[in-house]
């Protein structure tokens, strides 16, 4: 049995090792290749994309794939969309496996945004001196004249690219991240703001509960909706029952 997780984050990668370790299976991971140096998954890699919903629809069919596992990162929103499109087209069985949202508790000061540009849009009300953990991708939305007095602390796997924030530190840096050393992040920076995206999960989190407190309000990026339709599962064990399901 072939299973292509399309991949990228720590629960397609602990899927893949799960899967490894079963009889028959026979798994191959995406990667979009968009991080320099990844952690690569046990089993088969590829990296880049397939060229939209009829390559992708080509690729499974030509690789006799049987089942198909869309384990992207919450916000790679077009690939989730692709694959649902191509798994119909090729009549391979789709699941998604998502990792729950954040859920703000008592004590945060979250302000819920649709988008980056939404997000830099209410920053001058909030603060000046920026915790921004959106990645390297989308900085533009933070580069305008208006937000030119603001500085960014920018956190990111790899070194981004112009157009970014006109003041700005680049930190280069990998989660899991610990509490106290979100703690002493904070403190050190001066830090009075902190954006990122509800990416969910652990890796990540501490940032959220040393904001709360230190009473620094942390501008949330909603998730965009998936597409409809979709079978969803949010634990990788749950993931692999699925394909030993299918597998019969």
């Amino acid at each position: 049995m072939h299973v292509l997780i399309l991949g990228g984050t720590t629960e397609a990668r602990r899927l893949a090792e799960l899967l490894a370790g079963e009889a028959g299976v026979r798994v191959t991971s995406s990667l979009a290749g968009r991080v320099a140096a990844p952690r690569l998954p046990p089993g088969e890699v590829r990296v880049g994309g397939f060229g939209g919903v009829d390559g992708l629809a080509d690729w499974l069919r030509e690789h006799r794939v049987d089942a198909l596992i869309d384990a992207t990162h919450p916000f790679a929103g077009t690939i989730s969309f692709n694959a649902a499109a191509a798994a119909a087209l090729a009549h391979v069985p789709l699941l998604a496996l998502r990792r729950p949202g954040w859920v703000a508790v008592a004590g945060d000061d979250w302000h819920v945004v649709d988008s980056l540009g939404q997000a830099a849009g209410v920053l001058p009300a909030l603060g000046e001196r920026v915790f921004l953990t959106t990645g390297r991708m989308g900085l533009a939305a933070f580069s305008g004249a208006e937000l030119a007095d603001l500085w960014f602390l920018v956190r990111s796997v790899d070194a981004p690219e112009p157009p970014c924030p006109a003041r700005m530190e680049v930190l280069l840096d990998r989660g899991p991240f610990s509490l106290d050393g979100e703690r002493e992040l904070l403190r050190r920076h001066r830090i009075d703001v902190v954006v990122t995206k509800d990416s969910g999960g652990s890796a990540t989190a501490p940032k959220l509960v040393a904001a709360r407190e230190a009473g620094v309000p942390v501008v949330v990026v909603r998730r965009p909706a998936g597409p409809g339709g979709v079978a969803v599962v949010d634990l990788p064990q749950a993931a692999v029952d699925w394909v030993l399901l299918l597998r019969g």
